[in-house]
């Protein structure tokens, strides 16, 4: 793959490490344990993607929520 191997080239499509940002994720089954209105604050619980203090939209899920025990 480098310069001095025969054919001194990278073909396209070839698999390679990248950039990967600026996309939109959806993760679903999180669940709101505690709501801080006087701190402005929202605790969930699961892992939320993204760099910190970034920007959540949080929406109502589409599936049916199973009953929890």
């Amino acid at each position: 793959m480098g310069a001095c191997a025969d054919p001194s080239r990278v073909f396209k499509g070839k698999k390679l490490p990248g950039r990967m940002g600026g996309e939109k994720r959806v993760i679903q089954s999180l669940k709101i344990v505690d709501i801080k209105a006087e701190e402005n604050i929202m605790l969930i619980k699961g892992a939320i993607p993204g760099p910190n203090d970034n920007i959540v939209i949080i929406k109502k899920s589409l599936k049916k929520m199973s009953k929890e025990k």
